[in-house]
């Protein structure tokens, strides 16, 4: 008897290794899913990024231009992944005229439709 039971526990079963199959299956479906969503956001990290460097280019730009060239105006960007970036900047005289604010809104799309806004001023 002490023979047959040493015999029978030497290696896996058939379903023993089917079920530890489906375990391993289920984890990788599962980091599948969690490399799509994660490749997702760092492709909207670097779409932010790059908006939010065209505004400050913009940004700059009225802040060294004479004080009189400092208007509204609309521009278009292509980032580095061909995405097209649109600039829509809004500037305003403050009440008491020493200053001006500039509103700088990026909008682009890639799957859906995104949009980042700044708000500076500009003094002469």
């Amino acid at each position: 008897m002490a023979m047959s039971l040493s015999i029978r526990s030497k290696g896996f079963s058939l379903v023993e290794v089917l079920i530890a199959l489906l375990i391993l299956s289920v984890a990788l479906l599962a980091l599948a899913g969690l490399m799509v969503s994660t490749t997702k956001n760092n492709s909207f990290g670097g779409s932010m990024t790059e908006a939010a460097t065209f505004a400050q280019d913009k940004f700059e730009e009225l802040a060294v231009s004479s004080w009189g060239s400092v208007v509204s105006g609309v521009d278009t960007r292509t980032g580095s992944t061909g995405i097209l970036y649109t600039r829509t900047w809004t500037v305003t005289d403050n009440p008491n005229g020493t200053q001006r604010w500039v509103d700088i809104r990026v909008n682009w799309n890639d799957a859906t439709s995104h949009s980042i806004s700044f708000l500076s001023v500009i003094a002469p």
